[in-house]
């Protein structure tokens, strides 16, 4: 499209056909002349509207007296890696009707903007290339702010597109969003993930039932919901119970399994002291039903001397054989025999977990009906991790749900 007419010691100026002019300037817009800026790679067109009259916005009335000009510069979307600077005549009409002068418009361009929809565009397809806003704005030649706005704006609208609905299978998790300023607690955000199509559906501000219910209730098809994974929070089975009432809530295996694990933690401490490097940590953590039969009896052997350790140990190991169970009634009567061998226990642990596993023990057998374990969520969760980490934190939840919903819903713009 640009080539050279003059020596290399002179200024280019570049030659655009006709047709050219037609596909890449605006619609509406005819070209006056064309040349290079004053800064680095740069190529400006001076434009013009073809059309000679304009419709007065207030009353319709068809205006072709021209008030006055004006020159305004436009930003549009670069070409071959060179800033596109557009010079526009914008006429001011003057109305005999209203006795008030009023602007033209542009196709592509907001009221009062100096850059098109198509550079907007342009700016949101960089920052989904690009990992850091430096490079994209480098590259765009636009303020860190205007990035800013221009992506999460465009996020906004395509999320407004979409259509939702309630899947068969719906994963309930949160984690931490940021540490409150004024009062100092935690902030968390709810993440509910639809299992069937293997996507983010929302991700919701607090892990209260009400804020649960006013910003997910208008989502249709809450009676298809067959399955609700989550992990052992009253607060979730509450609004499970209550928001899908044909539902099975499923108490995820991974949270069962490590109730114990703080436990353990605690005890070690008490019995070897505080050092993490320890090999024998991570072999009280491990699933012994895994481990080489030399570690297995030299580990046996040195919990003899800890009976409170080892106590705990056993019981968490009764977990991981609990869920080797084939079948529910089978998983049903392992579970009725452990719960009555934990009674026999003094141990403040043990009497805890006990009721814990008492009180959700429908949902812990519903594990053994389905086989679905809150998987999917947590690879979210880590996913929003490493997201907000890249970002060095969000600062506004609007935004923060924008981004994850684009990046875990399987989104393409």
């Amino acid at each position: 499209m640009v080539c050279k007419l003059r020596t290399k010691n002179q200024r280019r100026k570049p030659v655009l056909s006709a047709a050219m002019a037609h596909n890449l300037l605006l619609r509406g817009l005819k070209l006056i002349k064309q040349g290079f800026g004053t800064k680095t790679n740069e190529i400006r067109f001076w434009v013009e509207k073809k059309s000679t009259c304009e419709v007065c916005p207030k009353c319709a009335t068809i205006c072709t007296t021209v008030y006055d000009r004006r020159e305004v510069i436009i930003v549009d979307e670069p070409l071959r890696e060179s800033a596109v600077v557009l010079k526009f005549q914008k006429r001011r009409f003057y109305c005999k009707t209203c006795k008030k002068p009023f602007t033209e418009q542009l196709n592509g361009i907001r009221k009062g903007a100096r850059v098109t929809e198509r550079f907007r565009s342009y700016v949101f397809i960089c920052c989904e290339r690009y990992s850091n806003l430096s490079t994209v704005r480098k590259v765009a030649r636009c303020s860190s702010g205007f990035v800013y706005k221009s992506y999460y704006e465009q996020l906004r609208k395509t999320r407004i597109r979409q259509d939702r609905h309630w899947p068969h299978t719906l994963g309930i998790d949160e984690h931490f969003f940021k540490r409150n300023k004024d009062y100092g607690h935690r902030d968390f955000v709810t993440m509910l993930v639809d299992f069937n199509q293997s996507r983010l559906m929302d991700v919701v501000e607090g892990r209260q039932v009400d804020i649960l219910r006013a910003t997910v209730g208008h989502v249709r098809g809450r009676e298809n919901v067959k399955n609700v994974v989550m992990d052992l929070s009253e607060t979730y089975r509450n609004f499970a119970r209550e928001f899908f009432p044909k539902a099975k809530i499923i108490a995820d295996k991974f949270h069962v399994i490590r109730l114990l694990h703080p436990a353990i933690n605690r005890r070690r401490k008490e019995a070897l002291g505080d050092n993490r490097s320890l090999p024998v940590r991570k072999l009280l953590l491990a699933n012994g039903n895994n481990l080489d039969p030399v570690k297995r009896m030299i580990l046996h052997k040195g919990l003899r001397q800890y009976d409170a350790l080892r106590e705990v140990y056993l019981y968490k190991e009764c977990l991981h054989k609990l869920y080797r169970t084939h079948g529910v009634e089978k998983a049903r009567q392992g579970l009725i025999n452990l719960t009555d061998a934990m009674a026999k226990s003094v141990l403040p642990e043990i009497i805890s977990l006990r009721k814990t596993l008492l009180k959700w023990k429908n949902e812990i057998l519903a594990y053994f009906e389905t086989k679905i374990t809150n998987a999917k969520t947590e690879g979210y969760n880590n996913k929003a991790k490493v997201i907000k980490r890249r970002a060095y934190g969000f600062r506004s939840f609007k935004n923060y749900r924008l981004k994850l919903l684009a990046d875990c819903s399987r989104v393409r713009f």
